[in-house]
């Protein structure tokens, strides 16, 4: 029997939990838009070329790339979201514990191994790996894949936005490093409320500073979660020298992605169930710790 105490959500307490969704759901659509405005009406060709075929085929074939990584990124996301891998709805009672089962005072219930309380959520969380700010959701056994991925076609996508707009920096670039142009590739507000270059320049140069960052950023958390995925840990798990959870790199990436997990990343509607139940797991070691 679960037992969870609900409480409603200050006005404060919701904008912080929703200003980070709608902040990365406004730079995604954005980076879009200004991604699909080189490839349409600025796209990388000689003037001869602008009215081929070949022109045409070279868009259509960017657009396709592009919208679908978008498809991938909003519907994994909001898989996620609807996703939860909590304990509710889950039946505990009557289960044998054994190694690795605690008792959950909030809840106040037995939980079982990889299983932690997520006190943004209220509820404890099957294979928690870490609760996301970024969506309000905790990471664990049932949404895991639909994180991953969605975390996969956002370096994809944003990879590919660096690289089209390699052009921007070349443009802003192309009279030599000068203080303006340093200015407005680190700075682009100050360049904008100042008056020194116009709203059109601000977009692309505030845009493409984002691709780089974004990138950057999204690409050491990817690395991380395959690092932790080939090791069959969690990011709560990563500091333990023991991983008693390693069955081997197949195996590993089969526990968290499905048996389909070659497949799963194309979209997120193929079917790729996952070997266990989130209650018990397969180990190769001792769930007790070292002492």
């Amino acid at each position: 029997m679960v037992s969870v105490v609900t409480r409603f959500a200050t006005p404060t307490e919701l904008f912080c939990k929703l200003m980070p969704i709608i902040l990365n759901t406004v730079l995604v659509f954005s980076i879009t838009a200004e991604v699909s405005y080189l490839v349409i009406v600025e796209a990388p060709l000689e003037p001869d070329q602008k009215k081929t075929d070949w022109s045409t085929i070279w868009k259509a074939i960017h657009l396709f790339c592009q919208y679908f990584m978008l498809g991938n990124i909003t519907w994994n996301a909001w898989l996620f979201v609807k996703t939860t891998p909590s304990i509710r709805g889950v039946f505990l009672g009557g289960e044998a514990m054994g190694q690795g089962w605690r008792y959950c005072y909030a809840c106040e219930t037995h939980t079982p191994p990889r299983c932690s309380h997520c006190y943004d959520c209220n509820v404890c969380v099957l294979r928690r790996d870490h609760h996301c700010v970024f969506f309000n959701q905790c990471v664990g056994f049932r949404n895991y894949r639909y994180f991953f991925c969605c975390l996969l076609h956002m370096w994809a996508g944003l990879l590919y936005a660096v690289v089209m707009n390699a052009e921007v920096f070349i443009v802003i670039l192309k009279e030599g490093v000068t203080l303006h142009s340093i200015m407005l590739l680190l700075v682009p507000w100050i360049m904008l409320v100042s008056g020194q270059v116009t709203a059109r320049a601000f977009a692309f140069a505030f845009i493409a500073d984002t691709c780089v960052v974004g990138f950057l950023l999204v690409a050491g958390f990817l690395f991380f979660h395959i690092a932790l995925m080939l090791r069959g840990q969690t990011t709560r798990e990563w500091h333990s020298s023991r991983r008693p959870y390693n069955l081997g790199t197949v195996n590993n990436v089969v526990e968290c992605l499905g048996s389909r997990w070659y497949l799963c990343w194309l979209c997120p509607l193929i079917p790729s169930p996952l070997p266990g139940d989130g209650i018990h797991f397969k180990v190769t070691g001792s769930l007790e710790p070292v002492r």
